[in-house]
């Protein structure tokens, strides 16, 4: 793997690496079910996530809502589901969006991670952090740095022993590093997430 090899160059990181299972990126269809995905496990642990999704997607006959359907859905159905008002309406101005834009998956493949993150953050209730969790995970883009995500932020100051820094240097410092990491910084990042709190320091 191509990217095991690249991303071996770096020292410290190869360690993270070593520890966990070879990761191979997938690409997924239906990107608005992913970004409503998204939405919805903003600011919740993975578990409670699920859940939630789960049962959002079991308001459906087939688990695979169109974007009218989930548009058609009362706002008291989605927030039965354990939704707050402002990730119901969220939800729907996705699919509002992506039926207005006519937009398919094709569509969204012709662009750059640029164009997209641009495209998408039009939307309100998306952001960058969340266009940039479905250019790793939906669209299987290899090169994508979530600069301002705080597991990635901790993990960096972890293992390159960056404390110290205030938040404007540790950013900084943080695109420096990943310089070396290009093309392959979305696995970079799936490694570090990876890489648990409670994992020992490596020296």
């Amino acid at each position: 793997m191509e990217h095991l090899i690249h991303l071996g160059k770096d020292k410290k990181l190869k360690k993270v690496i070593d520890l966990q299972e070879p990761y191979v990126l997938q690409k997924r269809n239906n990107v608005y079910l992913h970004l409503c995905s998204s939405i919805m496990s903003q600011q919740l642990n993975t578990k409670v996530a699920a859940v939630i999704y789960n049962r959002f997607l079991n308001l459906y006959e087939n688990n695979k809502p169109a974007p009218q359907q989930i548009v058609d859905t009362p706002t008291e159905t989605l927030r039965s589901i354990g939704l707050s008002n402002a990730k119901a309406n969220y939800v729907q101005n996705v699919c509002r969006f992506f039926i207005e834009e006519k937009i398919t998956d094709a569509k969204l493949d012709k662009m750059t991670n640029e164009e997209l993150i641009r495209y998408l953050s039009q939307i309100k209730g998306v952001g960058q952090w969340t266009v940039e969790m479905i250019l790793m995970f939906t669209l299987g883009r290899e090169d994508v740095f979530a600069l301002d995500d705080l597991g990635i932020q901790n993990g960096i100051k972890k293992l390159y022993k960056l404390e110290a820094l205030d938040k404007k240097a540790l950013k900084e410092k943080m695109l420096q590093i990943s310089k070396k990491w290009k093309p392959y910084r979305t696995y970079a990042c799936r490694y570090l997430w990876g890489w648990k709190d409670d994992t020992p320091n490596i020296k």
